[in-house]
Parts: structure tokens; sequence; C-alpha cells
């Protein structure tokens, strides 16, 4: 029971109230008096607890019994309905001739205010127990800078319109993309990332190469990893890296991208904290960046599903369970 900060009498100061009318004979008048409420309230309570019980000395709803234009029920299971069908809010009440807000607050109410999974199968969560016996391997494609932008000079007619080379002669032409390769350990979630040229077979693979050891020089062995169905990774050269390195190379479903989600999550948290984080005046400023990001993803930036630890915590707890990190 929520008592307001000016409220006279408690539950327990009812009960001694109704006590001293009904069962020691005090009048009305004394008991309120004694009480500090008015004869009015003191009657009150007395009539409740002699048709309730002391359950009639508990608080209740101010809210009015009947309220005459509350949404109908079938209306309310339609809204339902069509929200388990994934349509927003603004839809259905477009679709059902209703105010937005009669729609948020129903939808509110009936627990279905959030979208979320609603309708969607749910979540497979996993983690492997052994640093290396995972790897997620994915390519997030960032448009290269070749002149800088109006927030960096001030200049919004300047445009990346000159066709620029690459140091070997190579025309790149007036931006193009630039490939950030990364590669996560799903048990301890240290990251290792390069930004290349290109996806094809023999980057993809030369990347593979590198990332096997870099995880070594951190005493992780790597036992296989996983990648979606791109061209570099269904690759012949692919497949030989992998078996010339020891690797099992497992592929996601197609068009199942949440199978590699720690790689996904990982390339959110990389673009807002790393690519979009600043402003870069070149491609170049932007690649510099990058091991600044690494060092500290891995070894200071807390992590939600390590328990507030970096994953180097995660990597020193798995590695040596009685010691610890400092």
């Amino acid at each position: 029971m929520k008592l307001h900060g000016n409220a006279a009498l408690s539950l327990k100061k009812r009960r001694l109230l109704c006590r001293r009318v009904v069962g020691d004979g005090w009048s009305l008048t004394e008991a309120a008096a004694a009480a500090e409420v008015s004869e009015r309230t003191a009657g009150k309570w007395v009539a409740r607890y002699r048709s309730e019980g002391e359950l009639g000395l508990l608080d209740r709803s101010s809210a009015a019994r009947r309220v005459h234009n509350r949404t109908p029920e079938l209306r309310v299971q339609a809204i339902a309905a069509l929200r388990r069908l994934r349509f927003t809010g603004a839809q259905i009440a477009e679709l059902l001739g209703m105010p937005e807000t009669t729609v948020s607050g129903i939808l509110t109410r009936i627990g279905l205010g959030r979208l979320g999974r609603l309708g969607l199968e749910p979540a497979l969560r996993y983690e492997r127990q052994r640093p290396g016996e995972l790897l997620h391997i994915d390519v997030k494609k960032l448009g290269r800078i070749v002149v800088p932008g109006h927030r960096v000079t001030g200049n919004r007619s300047q445009r990346a319109r000159r066709t620029t080379y690459t140091p070997d002669g190579r025309r790149i032409g007036d931006a193009g993309w630039e490939y950030v390769h990364v590669c996560v350990d799903d048990a301890t979630r240290l990251a290792y990332a390069e930004v290349l040229k290109d996806e094809r077979a023999p980057t993809t693979a030369a990347f593979l190469r590198r990332a096997v050891a870099y995880y070594r020089r951190h005493g992780i062995t790597v036992e296989a990893v996983l990648t979606d169905n791109g061209a570099g990774y269904r690759s012949a050269l692919h497949a030989l890296c992998c078996r010339m390195l020891g690797i099992k190379h497992l592929r996601t479903r197609p068009r199942r991208p949440q199978t590699n989600g720690k790689a996904e999550r990982f390339i959110r948290t990389m673009l807002g904290e790393w690519a979009y984080a600043a402003i870069y005046g070149s491609s170049s400023e932007r690649t510099a960046a990058l091991a600044g990001f690494l060092w500290r993803y891995n070894f200071k930036r807390n992590h939600g599903a390590l328990g507030r630890k970096p994953p180097a915590a995660r990597l020193a707890e798995l590695n040596n369970p009685l010691g610890s990190y400092t």
C-alpha cells in the first residue's frame, strides 16, 4: 500500500480507529478526534470495516468503474493482431481510422508497445568456450575520402570529382570504395581489422593468414572460421588457405546475416566509434586511426556481453582461470 506524504491514516491507524468504534464501544466523534481526522473520514473506514473486514481498509483505485468511451475489446484484439504482423502504431491508426495516441496507449497497455523481435523466431544465442574455437569474419565497404568534405573545409561547392591514382598507377576514379576486413573471436571478442583494396579471393586469403598470425601472437590457436557466402570466401584459393592453416571453414546460410552476428555487431561499433566518429581529411587519416580504435576496443573498452570487461580481460580469464587481469 502506497501512502502520499500528507496521509493521516496508515493501515495500522485505520485498523485501530475501526476497532475502537466496533470493538471498544467508542463513539465515532471520539475515535475521529483521537485519530485526528474528520468524522466523515472515520465513518467511511468504519463502514468498510464492518462490511468487508480488514480487506476494506486497503486503498482502492480512483479510476472510474465504467469508461463510456473505452475502445471496444474487439477493436483492441484487432490492434493486437495487426501489431503481431509487425504493423507500426501509425500504420494501425491509419488503417483503423483511430488517433495515433489512442493506438499507442492501447499497445502499451497490452504489452506490445515495442516491436523488438515480436513475430520473429526467438534469437538463438551461443558462445564458444575456448579462444580460437571460432572466428567470425566479414567485410564492410566504406566510401573512399578523395577530398575533404564541407565539414572540414566549410565549402559545400567542393566535390570529389577529380581522378586519382594509386601508387602503382591504377586509376581509382572519382571516389570508389575501401573494404574493411574484420575478424572477431567468438569466445573473447578479441578483434582484428584491416582496410584493404578489395574483397577478392587473394585479398581474403591473405587477410586470413595475417589474422591467424595476430591471434597466435596472443596465444590463441584458431580452429575454425565463419564467413558469409561472398565470392572470395567460396573460392578455391580461400579453401586452400584454410587447409594449409589447418582451419575448418564454415559458411552462413543464405540470407541469414544474424548467424554471423558477432562480426555484424563489431562492424556496427566500429562505424560508430571509428569510421564516423571523427572528421577525416582523407582516407589515409581514417585508416591510420583504425589501430587506435582496435587497441581501445580490445584492451580498454568495456563490453556489455563480457560483464563490462574488455576482450583482453576475457582472454586472460579463459587462459588462466585462477589468475587475474590487470
